[in-house]
């Protein structure tokens, strides 16, 4: 939209089908959306526009609530999915937090996508092999692309707590400063948004795929959450001797009892399951402990201000809007329903089968399809339109055969 149009409030409309566009860039069945595939409204959050810095034309950016036309918003929004949750916790005086840890990895450009990602060519002339994790060096290579990084964030008023080098090969991750779910979700949004536009000017390709490289740990997108009293401003999950509380005990329960129904919406393509099937750090499970990181729900080392739950089982492919509903939505169901989480695990351990998730994306679609909770909290059509959306993506998966089946394969009996 031109810069004219927009200052003079003229709206835009989308057709309600875009909001179930598969990423192959089909759409299911127009059942699934309304048989006339009719017009939403797009409209501006005024507290998201934002001049884009790395653009050389001047460009803004507009995040959008996707409205009906009568004015509510649409239930296939994952942005207005994770408003209706937070309402929900605002009715009964409570206010969510989170922070978000993004992963993801910066690599040479591949211009053929049967090739391996590889890292990019560093200052001296080499490429990464794994040994910079956790390197106060780890990317000089890099620091004229991470240096406009910075200026970015700084220029969209995007705060960050720490950046560093994570364990594969030229993985990094970033952990954004906690504070209102629906600020985070935008601001981890813009954030994914920008390493991609500032990779390209430097000749570089960022990728949150949640397994971009074999015999690499994946990259994750790590929910931390607590809740607050709207009016005091305490930490519900801790009481006045610095003790755990009965609502930090129901929010895990309430983690556990929804995880396996939603783990479609926090690893939601056929790769999310390659991270999470080579388990180290990337638990595929719902049990919780208190700061062990083969744990589902991890209880981070804190202060009694600062209880936390850490939901790792969403990847940086997520949703951050619908990864944040999910995981927010789950702990209200446990405080509503006083569910009791099972005992805390510690050290080595073996999933008990009733905390083990789906591992598949077709198990996990399966899984969500039974699901009346799910439909109970997101409602029948934001469900059933996401199951058909996610269901074209798999299909035109197995629609390909891949190089290991032709390697292995061919030469069988």
């Amino acid at each position: 939209m031109t810069a004219e149009g927009f200052l003079e409030g003229r709206r835009l409309q989308l057709a309600r089908g875009v909001l179930l566009q598969c990423i192959m860039g089909g759409y299911p069945p127009a059942r699934f959306y309304g048989s006339d595939d009719g017009d939403l409204a797009l409209v501006a959050d005024p507290k998201q526009i934002h001049r884009l810095p790395w653009s050389q034309q001047p460009r803004a950016l507009a995040i959008c609530d996707a409205d009906e036309l009568t004015g509510e918003s649409s239930r296939l929004s994952t942005r207005g999915q994770l408003k209706a949750v937070v309402a929900r916790y605002a009715a009964l005086g409570l206010a969510p937090v989170v922070a978000t840890e993004l992963e993801f990895f910066v690599f040479a450009p591949n211009p053929d996508p049967t090739q391996p990602f590889q890292p990019p060519l560093g200052l001296d002339g080499r490429r990464e092999d794994g040994q910079s994790a956790f390197s106060i060096s780890s990317n000089n290579g890099l620091r004229p692309f991470f240096s406009e990084v910075y200026a970015c964030m700084a220029a969209l008023g995007l705060p960050r707590d720490t950046f560093m080098h994570e364990m594969g090969v030229s993985q990094f991750e970033i952990n954004l400063l906690h504070g209102d779910p629906l600020l985070l979700a935008d601001q981890t949004f813009l954030f994914k948004h920008l390493l991609k536009e500032v990779a390209l000017k430097h000749g570089l390709t960022v990728v949150c795929m949640a397994k971009p490289l074999a015999h690499t740990p994946g990259s994750s997108m790590h929910i931390h959450q607590s809740v607050v009293e709207v009016d005091s401003g305490r930490n519900v999950f801790s009481d006045d001797a610095g003790d755990p509380t009965a609502t930090f005990r129901h929010f895990i329960g309430g983690q556990q009892a929804c995880l396996a129904d939603f783990t479609a919406l926090f690893a939601p393509n056929v790769n999310s399951y390659q991270r999470l099937c080579h388990p180290f750090a990337s638990p595929n499970n719902a049990c919780w402990s208190h700061d062990n990181r083969s744990a589902g729900l991890r209880i981070p080392a804190s202060s009694p201000l600062a209880r936390r739950v850490e939901n790792r089982l969403p990847g940086a492919d997520a949703n951050p809007y619908l990864a944040i509903a999910a995981s927010l939505a789950a702990g209200l169901y446990g405080i509503e329903h006083r569910l009791e989480p099972s005992a805390a695990i510690q050290g080595e351990f073996e999933v008990p089968d009733n905390l083990s998730l789906p591992c598949t994306l077709h198990a996990a679609l399966e899984r969500l399809k039974r699901s009346h909770l799910a439909k109970e909290l997101f409602g029948t059509e934001f469900i059933e339109g996401y199951i058909a959306s996610k269901t074209l993506e798999l299909t035109s998966f197995f629609d390909e055969i891949t190089p290991w089946e032709r390697r292995v394969l061919a030469a069988q009996a």
